[in-house]
């Protein structure tokens, strides 16, 4: 496989569920999709509400993919606010803390992924992501202070049944293939309007 694709370490043995990851069924979708790129469009969605204050609510149960409408098992909900020093109540994380956590996910699925699709058995995976911001940006007190986060640190701890070089090699290939690093380091269109 190229590098833009989960590289195997030896594509002539079959693949074998490790780490948690149903790697047949890995291999399988990247042979579909590779097949009908057209199963590759996905639109995920997410329903906020306003709680009062600083508190929202955020419902995560369709997306679309697969070439159809789909429901995940159940519906998830989410909820951020700021802590009471930022004016809030702490009902929970803040939707900054959320986007590390995005990250944080993305990064490790991507790790568990890789390293079964190389035949590597994991021990454990741990990392600690970090942001750095400066309120005066979103509090209006400085046009030259940007309203996010001006830096993000991420640190892995990766054991397994390989050596570090190969362990380093599957957390360059998550991020190399991280959605959400994509996003963070790329931008994305946002397009907001009000609907009357």
């Amino acid at each position: 496989m190229s590098t833009n694709t989960i590289e195997a370490s030896s594509p002539k043995r079959p693949p074998t569920p490790r780490n948690g990851v149903d790697t047949p069924k890995l291999f399988a979708t990247i042979a579909v999709v590779a097949d009908q790129p057209s199963l590759a469009e996905f639109r995920f969605r997410a329903q906020g509400r306003w709680m009062g204050g600083t508190h929202s609510r955020t419902t995560i149960s369709g997306f679309y993919g697969v070439g159809g409408e789909m429901r995940h098992v159940e519906a998830i909900e989410a909820d951020s606010d700021h802590p009471s020093v930022l004016c809030g109540e702490d009902r929970g994380p803040t939707p900054v803390e959320w986007l590390l956590h995005a990250l944080a996910g993305c990064l490790t699925a991507g790790i568990a992924n890789i390293a079964a699709a190389r035949g590597v058995s994991l021990g454990s995976v741990a990392c600690d992501v970090e942001g750095d911001m400066d309120l005066r940006g979103i509090l209006g007190l400085s046009r030259d202070v940007r309203n996010g986060f001006r830096a993000i640190q991420v640190r892995f701890r990766v054991t397994g049944d390989a050596p570090a070089e190969t362990l380093r090699k599957i957390v360059e290939q998550s991020r190399a293939r991280s959605a959400v690093f994509d996003v963070l380091t790329n931008g994305v269109p946002v397009d907001i309007k009000m609907n009357s």
